[in-house]
């Protein structure tokens, strides 16, 4: 199963319990129309952008990791794309969590094996 990481960045002028709204229907989003399993939802807030973006020096940014099989991102970028709030948005496929929790399955099917052979 692969795991990707998508940051997705709002405009800073919308209140805030719109950019709650706005953050959830993307987690919805991710999983109604592309089935992914959401792993974790990390608001970061209003932060100070490092360059303006479409004028704004602050934005409110958002970081989602999430999983699934034979994901088309690409929806998810039309997604952003044809909605005015976000800023900036960019989905990457995190290869080191999945080795990771290769290697951690790997190591538990391990001992499992070495529990069957002690006894």
């Amino acid at each position: 199963m692969r795991i990707y990481e998508t940051m997705f960045i709002i405009k800073p002028d919308i209140a805030e319990e719109e950019r709650e709204k706005i953050a959830q229907g993307v987690v919805d989003y991710l999983k109604e129309k592309l089935g992914a399993h959401v792993d974790n939802v990390d608001r970061w807030g209003i932060r100070k952008t490092a360059y303006p973006l479409k004028k704004y020096n602050e934005a409110d940014y958002t970081i989602v990791y999430f999983r699934g099989e034979g994901l088309d991102i690409t929806v998810l970028e039309s997604y952003f794309r044809v909605r005015p709030e976000f800023l900036r948005w960019q989905t990457f496929r995190r290869i080191d969590l999945e080795k990771k929790e290769k290697k951690q399955s790997r190591k538990e099917e391990g001992s499992e094996n070495s529990e069957k052979v002690e006894e």
